[in-house]
C-alpha cells in the first residue's frame, strides 16, 4: 500500500506532495501579472500579451495568452498557508479584465488568433475558452456580455475542424463544449460535443496512446487523459470513455521514468509535458492513477521537472499544478502498479526495457532516440546523429530522428533501426516572408485560414525530406549495461562538413518543445575528426559502452 513518496534522506507525507504543487503553480504568479496590463485606464487592460501592449514590438495579441486569467482565478480562490492572492479583490478584478479583453479583441465569431493575422487558431480558442469558463464559475460572475461571448466561441469551436490529427485539442474542444452547455443550461453543443469525443476515441492506437500528429506523445497523452477525466467526472456514462481513459492511464504509468520525469524526445512532438490534474480526478475511480503523480512528486524534489516559463506555455501548467492541488487526494492507499521488464509498441514504434537496475526508453520510429536511467537517474539521453550537409548550394542539417523507411530488428538482448535521415525543419521566418504572410492573411487567406495552418504544418512538422544519408543504430545488452553503435553512410563525404550528436537535437515545431530540463547538460559529442580521409563507401562508425 502506498501512503507516502519514498525519498532519498526522508518520507515525504501526501500533504507535502499536495503543497508542492500549490507552490508550483503560486511560484508562477508574479510572472503572469507583469505579463498582464493591469492598468485600468490603459485600452489594453487586462491583456496578457506583454509584447503587444508593453513592448509594442508585435501589431496583435496573442488569443491564447488570456488562458492566463484561470491561474489567477485558482490563486484567488485557493485558501492555503502561504498564499497571499487569496481572497484579494484586485485579483478578482484583473481575471474580470483578462475575460473582458478577449472578449472585445477576439474576432466576431468569437475565435481568435495566435501567431499570425486571421490565423483563427483552434488550440488558442479552446485552452483560452476552458480558462474563462472556469475562472467565470469560480468568480460567481453573472456579467452577459460574457456569457454571450462564451457562447460564441463555443459554436465556433463546435463547427470549426482543424488540419492535423491532435487529440488533445479534440478532448480539450469537447470539455468546452460542455461546460460551456452546462454554463447556459442548454444542450446546444450537446451533439457536437459527442462528436468531440468520438474523435478522440477512435483516435486511440489499440496501444492506449492516442494520435498526435504522426505517433504517441507520452507528455501530450497526459493532457488528453486530464481533459477526458474532467469529462468522465460529469459524464460518467458516456460509452466507451471509462474503459479508453483506463488504458490510457495504465500506459502513461508505464512512461514515468524511474526519475520521476515524463516523456522527451522520443515522443513524437518531442515534449516534456506532465499535467498532473487528470490523474486526481481519475484517482476517485482508479486509484492506482495516483501512483503517476507521487513518482512525479519525486522529480519536483529533486528539481528535474522542466522550465514551463515561458511566456507562451506558463499558463497551461500553472493552471496543471493548482488544479492538482483543487482536486487533491488525501487518501491515497494504493497498490502500486506492477511496470511490464519490457514495453514494446510496434504501432508507435516506442520500446521500454527495464533489467538490471537499467531502464531504456527508445523511438525507434524516429531512429533510435533514447533516454536510459541507470539505478533511477539519467545515464544518457541521445536524439541520434546530426550532420551539416551542402546540397544544392544550401547548408542543410540532416537528422537520424527524422528518419524515413526505418527498418527494425528486435530480439530479447539488442535491436536496431536503419534508414534514410531526414533534413531538419529549420525554416526561419524573414522579413519578406513575413509581409508576404501578413499580406496574405489580410487579403485571400482570411477566408481560408486552416489551409494556410495545414501548408505550414508540411513545411514545420510533418513532411520529410531525404538527406541522401544513411544510418543505422544497434543497441546491444551487455553485462552491465548497455552498448550503443551508430553506422553512417553517405554517398559524397566531400558534402558533409561536420557531424555529431546530442541530446536536444530535435527539429520539428512544437510549441511546448525545446524547454530546458536536467537532461539537456549532457554535452554536444562532435565526431567531425572521423570525416577526415573518408571516401564513397565507407562507413562512420562510432560506439559506446554505456554503464
Amino acid at each position: 500500500m502506498m501512503s507516502e513518496i519514498r525519498h532519498p534522506g526522508k518520507p515525504v507525507s501526501t500533504e507535502e506532495v499536495r503543497s508542492l504543487f500549490l507552490r508550483k503553480g503560486l511560484d508562477e504568479i508574479p510572472k503572469i501579472l507583469t505579463l498582464q496590463d493591469r492598468n485600468p485606464h490603459s485600452p489594453t487592460y487586462g491583456c496578457f500579451d506583454r509584447n503587444f501592449w508593453h513592448y509594442k514590438i508585435i501589431d496583435f495579441p496573442s488569443g491564447m495568452s488570456q488562458e492566463l486569467v484561470w491561474p489567477l482565478a485558482l490563486a484567488w480562490m485557493i485558501d492555503a498557508p502561504g498564499n497571499p492572492y487569496y481572497a484579494k479583490e484586485s485579483v478578482r478584478d484583473w481575471v474580470i479584465a483578462g475575460m473582458r479583453y478577449a472578449c472585445h479583441s477576439s474576432h466576431s465569431d468569437g475565435s481568435c488568433d495566435d501567431y499570425y493575422r486571421f490565423e483563427k487558431a483552434s488550440g488558442a480558442a479552446a485552452f483560452s475558452l476552458l480558462a474563462m469558463l472556469e475562472s467565470f464559475r469560480i468568480l460567481e460572475s453573472k456579467d452577459r456580455q460574457l456569457i454571450e461571448f462564451f457562447t460564441r466561441r463555443a459554436d465556433w469551436l463546435s463547427k470549426h475542424m482543424e488540419s492535423g490529427k491532435l487529440a488533445n485539442h479534440q478532448a480539450l474542444i469537447a470539455l468546452c463544449l460542455q461546460l460551456a452547455g452546462d454554463l447556459v443550461g442548454s444542450d446546444r453543443f450537446e451533439e457536437a460535443k459527442k462528436d468531440r469525443l468520438d474523435t478522440v476515441l477512435s483516435w486511440q492506437s489499440r496501444e492506449g496512446w492516442f494520435s498526435e500528429y504522426q505517433g504517441f506523445d507520452p507528455g501530450y497523452h497526459t493532457l488528453t487523459i486530464t481533459c477526458l477525466s474532467w469529462l468522465h467526472r460529469i459524464n460518467p456514462g458516456f460509452a466507451g470513455l471509462e474503459t479508453a481513459l483506463s488504458r490510457a492511464i495504465d500506459l502513461a504509468v508505464e512512461f514515468i521514468h524511474p526519475d520521476g520525469t515524463c516523456g522527451g524526445e522520443y515522443g513524437s512532438r518531442n515534449t516534456n509535458n506532465y499535467f498532473s490534474a487528470g490523474f486526481e480526478i481519475a484517482g476517485s475511480w482508479k486509484p492506482e492513477s495516483l501512483y503517476a503523480n507521487d513518482r512525479y512528486a519525486r522529480a519536483v524534489l529533486d528539481g528535474l521537472t522542466p522550465c514551463f516559463s515561458d511566456d507562451h506555455i506558463l499558463g497551461h501548467h500553472a493552471w496543471n499544478d493548482l488544479l492538482t492541488c483543487l482536486h487533491f487526494n488525501s487518501e491515497r492507499d494504493y497498490h502500486a502498479p506492477v511496470r511490464q521488464t519490457r514495453v514494446w509498441l510496434p504501432e508507435a514504434g516506442v520500446l521500454i526495457d527495464r533489467r538490471d537496475g537499467y531502464e531504456l526508453y527508445t523511438s525507434l520510429n524516429k531512429g533510435g532516440v533514447f533516454k536510459l536511467f541507470r539505478e533511477g537517474k539519467l545515464l544518457m539521453a541521445d536524439t541520434g546523429i546530426s550532420a551539416r550537409v551542402s546540397q544544392r548550394g544550401w547548408e542543410l542539417t540532416a537528422v537520424t530522428h527524422l528518419a524515413g523507411g526505418c527498418r527494425t530488428e528486435i530480439d530479447e538482448d539488442s535491436l536496431s533501426v536503419s534508414g534514410s535521415m531526414g533534413m531538419a525543419k529549420q525554416k526561419q521566418m524573414n522579413t519578406f516572408n513575413l509581409i508576404v504572410l501578413r499580406m496574405f492573411m489580410c487579403t485571400f487567406g482570411r477566408f481560408f485560414p486552416n489551409l494556410v495552418r495545414k501548408l505550414l504544418q508540411a513545411l514545420l512538422i510533418t513532411g520529410k525530406n531525404d538527406a541522401g544519408l544513411s544510418f543505422n543504430r544497434k543497441f546491444d545488452r551487455i553485462s552491465g549495461g548497455w552498448k550503443v553503435r551508430d553506422e553512417i553512410s553517405a554517398d559524397d563525404w566531400e558534402k558533409v562538413s561536420s557531424i555529431g550528436l546530442g541530446c536536444d537535437q530535435t527539429s520539428i515545431y512544437v510549441v511546448m518543445s525545446r524547454t530546458f530540463h536536467a537532461g539537456n547538460l549532457f554535452r554536444f559529442v562532435d565526431l567531425s575528426p572521423s570525416l577526415k580521409g573518408l571516401s564513397s563507401g565507407e562507413k562512420l562508425v562510432h560506439e559506446r559502452i554505456l554503464q
